[in-house]
């Protein structure tokens, strides 16, 4: 589908999981971005802790995503990404849960938080919306909304 042309690596917040499977607009930079992630473009960064939560979250009825979905999701996040541990930062969070996202991303410097709520994180060049992260990926893979 898409070619990878570099290593673009991401700690990819569970909204954009979850957006990216549920969204019925398949040009949106969430669902493009998820699809980047789903193809190896994009090479997603975890550990444990986030795992759990997509896994909680995309398991909630609310989604009514159904349980191969899920498992193939998980399966395929785990495949084509990285473990990373935690490097613990000071700075403050209104949500704790969030925090494990930002301090994965420290762990690694060359990459990105994707998330659709920027504003919960600390503002560095590393937190990224989804669209900011299709323009990232469309400079260095070229238009990857081009099939």
């Amino acid at each position: 589908m898409y070619e990878r042309k570099n290593d673009l690596f991401a700690v990819v917040d569970t909204n954009v999981i979850v957006s990216g499977l549920i969204s019925s607009n398949k040009a949106s930079a969430v669902v493009l971005v998820f699809e980047a992630v789903m193809v190896g473009i994009i090479t997603p960064v975890f550990n444990n802790e986030i795992l759990a939560e997509y896994a909680e979250v995309l398991n909630r009825d609310k989604f009514c995503l159904p349980k191969d979905l899920v498992s193939k999701t998980l399966k395929e996040i785990q495949e084509k990404g990285v473990s990373s541990e935690r490097v613990k930062s000071q700075d403050l969070f209104e949500d704790e849960n969030d925090r494990v996202f930002y301090e994965v991303v420290l762990s690694k410097q060359d990459a990105y938080l994707v998330t659709g709520n920027k504003k919960h994180f600390p503002q560095t060049f590393q937190v990224v919306t989804p669209a900011e992260m299709l323009d990232i990926l469309n400079q260095t893979n070229g238009d990857i909304t081009k099939n």
